[in-house]
């Protein structure tokens, strides 16, 4: 239950032949980045995280994070873990080399992560809340302030939150009451409750970083009126140590159904005093854009945990479905039991499972390469790629991590009875999944996102070139790949139809956020589907070559099956679109109750 293999030769696969990363490598600001030393670091990912993080994984859940007198306590094995980590500097892989970072593209980062998040997603959450708070202050924050901050946050040493959340305050995160009062010396005393906050409180670090949301005095109502504000667990001394404790305490953590080793916290601001020092990162009023930053890296990473989650609970579905034997299967002498990957319905399960991965990684890993591209070309070029980034970064949230719960439930059905007991360890997998569709945004709240600004892009005309643009990937007229370019072609009209629907609503605003969820769905799966076909045109290219051949011809059955039996979904999601919102407000509360 502790055994982790990182799947190397898929990711490599992806970046070889899905996104395109030697185009990038080739930008002069990654000079001194090429293939191989990004092929070292992959495979020295893989050695780190199977071994040195992979086997605490169980600690976090059974041990878990606990809390007494304000202190949070982790299991013993994060500690050494967290050493390591820091040491290695996996921490700064991707942040700038003059904050001290390694200077990696995003999708280079996001394969370590991704490996990181399977082998302990509990722990991976703490370096993921601190790379966006780096993220954030990066393009936010003054010079002093990211001095000061952001060097010991780059490599790990100092950890970071994102505090937005409050009892009243949750996805509507204008009505946070949190206060912030100027004084003379140009801090700020911040005051107020925070709820739901990932790793507030630990013992990994000598020092936390809070990026919080709070109100200025007159301020403007609602999301227009929030400011952002660095406020540290310590104040510094003169030489920039940790030295005394700021009015910020943990009143208490949250006993949740999953991700056990990693801290949600109720931070109090100011209860000691006349409130906790902070400094103001940007402009006033600006908080809601910075923090957006902040955000937006946050939910790819939270997409990507899908993906992770699903990746470690498929390895261990696997396992046990060639170590358990039952029943006899088709063509087996009688008498005899047959491993249970024998059974047509157990390999169902797991080629589904193993398809949809693939469709996961596919599409996560051009979201981050697409981030990348907008970041590193100009003019034209970079709004492109950042229109593709503000597109996609919703379907990698929501449509992986409703996967991520699904696919851990299917690892579960694959070890039958053994999957409901914990001894097993794979319910683990189900319960840390479960969280990934809520937070950072809920996966309704990209669906809306969706619908509301991202149909809109350049006019309303992006959404229609792109999938253009997904057309092309089909083109190709090899007799091995007809029925997946077949079945991916069929989904893409689907989804040109359901857009068509949703732009000819757009006014009637009730409609069009009924259909939300099923649209983003049938979305996310269309894309996936272009982008698997995309893969299964270079996995062709590759079998004819005589290259790893029972590898590449393994991506010819996924895609053709995710072609087949997969993207067919979408047909049965466009009623679901187009239905209006007539019956969803046809009952009142009682006729809902009874």
């Amino acid at each position: 239950m502790t055994d982790y293999t990182p799947p190397l030769r898929d990711i490599r696969f992806v970046l070889d032949h899905v996104v395109d990363l030697d185009r990038l490598l080739e930008h002069p600001d990654l000079a001194a980045l090429d293939r191989d030393l990004v092929t070292g670091l992959l495979e020295e990912a893989g050695r780190f995280t199977a071994s040195a993080l992979a086997p605490t994984n169980r600690d976090g859940d059974t041990i878990g994070a606990t809390f007494a007198g304000g202190e949070v306590t982790t299991p013993e094995s994060f500690h050494t873990a967290y050493k390591n980590y820091v040491a290695a500097g996996w921490g700064a892989l991707q942040h700038p080399t003059e904050m001290g970072g390694g200077g990696f593209p995003l999708v280079v980062s996001n394969c370590f992560k991704e490996m990181m998040t399977s082998a302990n997603m509990a722990f991976a959450l703490g370096p993921l809340l601190t790379t966006g708070a780096v993220y954030a202050m990066l393009h936010h924050a003054d010079e002093d302030l990211q001095q000061t901050w952001l060097p010991k946050m780059v490599s790990g040493e100092w950890s970071g939150t994102m505090n937005l959340t409050e009892p009243n305050a949750g996805s509507d995160v204008g009505a946070l009451t949190t206060k912030a009062q100027p004084v003379e010396d140009g801090t700020y005393r911040i005051t107020g409750q925070k709820i739901y906050i990932t790793w507030g409180e630990h013992d990994l670090t000598d020092q936390i970083v809070h990026l919080v949301l709070a109100r200025l005095p007159d301020a403007p109502a609602g999301t227009r009126g929030i400011s952002l504000f660095v406020v540290p667990k310590f104040l510094l001394d003169d030489d920039g140590n940790p030295a005394e404790r700021n009015d910020v305490t943990c009143v208490s953590i949250e006993h949740k159904v999953g991700i056990h080793g990693s801290p949600t916290c109720v931070m109090a601001y100011g209860e000691g005093g006349d409130g906790a020092v902070g400094w103001l990162v940007g402009e006033e009023h600006a908080g809601m854009r910075a923090m957006f930053t902040m955000m937006n890296d946050a939910r790819l990473g939270v997409g990507q945990q899908g993906l992770s989650i699903a990746e470690r609970a498929y390895q261990q579905a696997l396992q046990y479905a060639q170590d358990r034997r039952q029943g006899t299967a088709p063509g087996a002498e009688r008498g005899t039991q047959s491993p249970i990957i024998d059974h047509a319905d157990v390999r169902r399960m797991l080629l589904g499972m193993k398809a949809r991965i693939e469709a996961m990684r596919a599409l996560t890993m051009t979201n981050a390469i697409a981030i990348d591209f907008a970041h590193t070309l100009d003019g034209d070029e970079a709004a492109h790629w950042q229109a593709v980034a503000d597109l996609y970064t919703p379907l990698s949230k929501a449509w992986c991590t409703d996967l991520g719960v699904e696919l851990t439930s299917t690892a579960l059905q694959v070890h039958g009875g053994m999957g409901y007991v914990e001894e097993t360890g794979v319910a683990q997998h189900w319960r840390d999944a479960r969280i990934a569709p809520i937070y950072e945004g809920t996966n309704g709240i990209q669906a809306l996102d969706l619908v509301g600004r991202k149909l809109g892009l350049d006019d309303g005309d992006f959404v229609p070139a792109h999938l253009a643009s997904l057309r092309s990937l089909l083109d190709d007229d090899r007799e091995e790949l007809a029925s997946t370019m077949a079945g991916v072609a069929r989904g893409l009209d689907v989804l040109e139809e359901a857009t068509d629907w949703l732009v000819a609503h757009r006014d009637d605003a009730r409609d069009v956020f009924a259909a939300a969820t099923p649209y983003l769905r049938l979305f996310a799966t269309a894309v996936a589907g272009a982008l698997l076909a995309k893969g299964a045109r270079a996995a062709l290219d590759e079998v004819e070559a005589g290259n790893d051949v029972a590898f590449h011809e393994a991506k010819l059955t996924t895609a053709r099956f995710f072609a087949e039996q997969v993207v067919p979904e979408v047909h049965a999601l466009l009623p679901q679109v187009t239905a209006t919102g007539r019956d969803l407000f046809a009952l009142d509360a009682d006729q809902l109750a009874g």
